[in-house]
């Protein structure tokens, strides 16, 4: 294997970036009942997001920061990516979440790279606006075949791992798909499934 690409958003962190920015602003639940329902397939990916994220307009991007400087990662999380890199994997991320998140969790985690989206902010407050390369569910697939062109990898020598339903677009690109701790539709087409809060549980499939 010499690819491994990881979702961020419960995945190598233990809950979604946007509901703990939403909590800052006491709309937390209302958020997360957005995210929820994006993750089992229910509502299109770009439109859940943006409407989550207008809910975030006025949010001081010194809180954004704060907030994502402080997110829990996943029990496993630094000592699987470690080991991946040990065995020359090639370790990315991609993510419906923000570069806020995604490119500090980079320098605590030691993946390779991040592709995220990310929150347009002016006078130092958020605007309600987002842009990026993964805002919509055929997003990670696509890029997923772009790296793999750039960096002559095969989808047999590929490992995905995720979560929600807008990681299905990258399982028909990589010859081991996780799902993990996952939604019903994402179990659906993985062939490895994973259920315990530990991401070390990965290893065991690389041989």
């Amino acid at each position: 294997m010499k690819l491994c690409v990881f979702d961020f958003d419960s995945t190598l962190m233990d809950g979604e970036t946007i509901d703990f920015l939403a909590e800052a602003l006491g709309l937390g639940e209302k958020v997360a009942e957005i995210t929820e329902m994006a993750m089992r397939g229910e509502l299109d990916f770009f439109e859940s997001l943006i409407t989550r994220v207008r809910l975030l307009e006025g949010l001081e991007l010194e809180k954004v920061d704060q907030i994502c400087q402080n997110l829990p990662y996943m029990p496993g999380a630094r000592e699987t990516i470690y080991e991946l890199k040990r065995r020359g994997v090639r370790v990315v991320v991609f993510s419906g979440g923000f570069r806020n998140a995604t490119s500090y969790a980079k320098q605590i985690l030691g993946y390779d790279a991040d592709f995220s989206n990310i929150l347009h902010a002016k006078n130092g407050k958020l605007t309600g606006l987002v842009g990026g390369e993964m805002m919509f569910d055929f997003s990670k697939g696509d890029m997923l075949q772009r790296l793999q062109r750039v960096l002559g990898v095969s989808p047999e020598q590929t490992m995905v791992v995720g979560d929600g339903a807008n990681d299905r677009s990258m399982f028909p690109y990589a010859s081991k798909k996780v799902a993990f701790n996952a939604k019903e539709i994402l179990k659906k087409e993985a062939n490895i499934i994973i259920d315990k809060k530990d991401l070390r549980e990965i290893l065991r499939y690389l041989d």
